[in-house]
């Protein structure tokens, strides 16, 4: 039996009998922007491209002179090796500047989500103890009320570039453009790729999201790996469009760009009426994909001239890629791997809609609830083997309990999704844990929905479940268990809920319908029938 184990695992690092010598030996995130600035100094590596403004680019040796100075401006700030650094920014060359300045100087630069709420703000400032914070105009008052223990808040000059509203604009102290200092007054450090270098808030079948933390190698694995699979080339161009707080744009997009030496253009979010445009204009020749931009796409024209070759999706060569000429591979992967699991093959034909084959550098287990392998044809959990800090993250910052819950006792991670096997070796996704839920792109855990609605005193009881969506994939459905019964229910009880939702959760984590019910379906362990809720809304007209 494949069990959990309550006692820390013994993982593949800590089993190995002879220190662990890995590519990443003596080096670290600086060394890599060193190194390519000294390959490719005049080459355009972040090209800024606001929907207001004008555009922007660096070359490698200009972008590794700003991070410097914007590190040592950060040294001025009281920031240190070690210190955590909140960077809360929708798209923006700020946000790159400012992961790459905490790296410079061993700070661990910790990127939440834009739409974030006020509560999960405050959450996760003091879950990681940060220090500081980075921010935009439209940001800054919510990020001061949330964080209110924060030594100090730089906030940019635009919000994704565009002008701040009245009295929105920082003053000169505040200012990001402060920040900048002498680079002469950095030290020297010694390269430590086990050191931290950024946290990702990830949501999980817990209450509260997870803190994944990676090390300098995590990110450099990142670069490389994700390089590889993508068959990138000095010459690539990359779209970014996808949000810089999460993995695959910060992993599957910039750092294999820097890896590779290419370039990368930067939008302030995914624009359906601005996409082909764009990619003519910087001869864009890749991209990473999610399901809503692909259904966008769908009624707009593609041009015959475009240079795309590669678009990356959640999954392989689905129809439209004969319609826009573009081959697609699909990919699976975690913020706990930063790189794909499983990955679709570049340069040979893959099954349509699979995520693709075992990537050589994990080991992948598919297994039955009994802990024995999958047949082909058979549905199973996947699991992940690799080297914690090098491969797989190295933790869930303060909390060693989730930590070794997340790994059985052999040291495979598990990732608590349903993937399908096939004859060929295709793999193909085909369920995800019931309480987490993947609304357009973004993940979302029932508890954490569930958790702010039992807040409330006329909560008895609450389920979230998922509802399909055509353009966002899911969408969540609160079913609430009224305290006293139906019949005394305050009219607007379901308005209640949604407000009190919107008050502490990010706007996709909102339930889109509220059902107040006077009972809910049990298991024979009288737990809530989750499948049946699920069940009775995909009935519904």
């Amino acid at each position: 039996m494949c069990g959990l184990s309550t006692t820390p695992p013994v993982s593949p690092m800590s089993a190995l009998r002879h220190p662990l010598v890995h590519p990443f030996s003596g080096w670290d995130v600086p060394r890599l922007l060193q190194s390519r600035a000294a390959t490719r100094p005049d080459h355009p590596f972040i090209v800024w491209v606001p929907f207001e403004g004008e555009s922007q680019a660096w070359t490698f040796a200009a972008f590794r002179d700003r991070v410097r100075r914007l590190g040592a401006g950060l040294l001025a700030r009281g920031i240190g090796p070690g210190d955590f650094v909140l960077i809360h920014l929708d798209n923006c060359p700020e946000i790159i500047l400012a992961w790459y300045a905490c790296a410079e100087i061993g700070a661990v630069a910790v990127t939440t989500n834009a739409r974030s709420s006020s509560d999960e703000l405050n959450y996760f400032a003091g879950h990681c103890g940060a220090v500081a914070a980075i921010t935009q105009p439209s940001m800054a008052e919510l990020v001061n009320r949330s964080a209110p223990d924060l030594k100090w808040l730089a906030v940019t000059a635009h919000d994704n570039g565009a002008a701040p509203a009245a009295g929105q604009a920082p003053d000169a102290a505040s200012s990001f453009t402060a920040l900048d200092g002498d680079p002469g007054t950095i030290p020297e450090r010694p390269a430590d790729p086990m050191a931290p270098v950024g946290v990702q808030y990830t949501s999980g079948t817990t209450s509260r999201p997870k803190g994944v933390l990676w090390t300098h190698a995590n990110a450099l694995w990142g670069a490389r790996i994700n390089a590889l699979h993508q068959d990138l080339r000095a010459d690539d161009v990359h779209l970014c469009t996808l949000p810089l707080f999460h993995t695959n744009a910060q992993a599957y997009s910039v750092l294999s760009t820097l890896w590779a030496g290419g370039t990368c253009v930067v939008q302030p979010r995914w624009s359906t009426s601005r996409f082909w445009q764009v990619s003519l204009d910087h001869r864009c020749t890749w991209t990473s994909m999610v399901w809503f931009c692909l259904c966008a796409l769908e009624g707009a024209e593609a041009p015959a001239s475009h240079h795309y070759r590669l678009w990356g999706n959640g999954f392989c060569e689905p129809p439209s890629d004969e319609r826009f000429g573009v081959k697609t591979i699909g990919w699976w992967g975690m913020t706990e791997t930063m790189s794909h699991g499983i990955v679709g093959d570049v340069h040979h034909p893959n099954r349509s809609l699979a995520i693709g084959k075992p990537a050589p550098e994990y080991g992948i287990a598919i297994l039955r609830p009994d802990g024995s392998p999958v047949a082909p044809g058979e549905t199973g959990g996947l699991k992940v083997l690799g080297v914690p800090g090098l491969s797989l993250f190295k933790e869930y910052l303060h909390n060693p309990e989730a930590t070794a819950a997340t790994y059985d006792d052999q040291g495979w991670f598990d990732t608590g999704d349903q993937v399908t096997l096939h004859e060929d070796g295709f793999i193909s996704f085909a369920d995800r844990d019931k309480d987490m839920l993947k609304v357009g792109g973004e993940n979302v855990a029932a508890s954490e929905v569930e958790r702010v609605i039992m807040e409330l005193p006329e909560a008895a009881e609450v389920a979230v479940v998922a509802k399909k969506h055509e353009m966002l994939d899911e969408v969540p459905v609160a079913f609430v268990l009224v305290e006293g019964g139906l019949e005394g229910a305050a009219p607007d009880l379901a308005e209640t809920v949604l407000a009190a939702c919107r008050e502490k959760l990010a706007d996709f984590k909102v339930p889109r319908e509220v059902h107040l019910v006077d009972s809910l379906p049990r298991s024979t362990l009288e737990k809530i029938a989750k499948a049946e809720l699920r069940a009775r809304l995909e009935t519904e007209v």
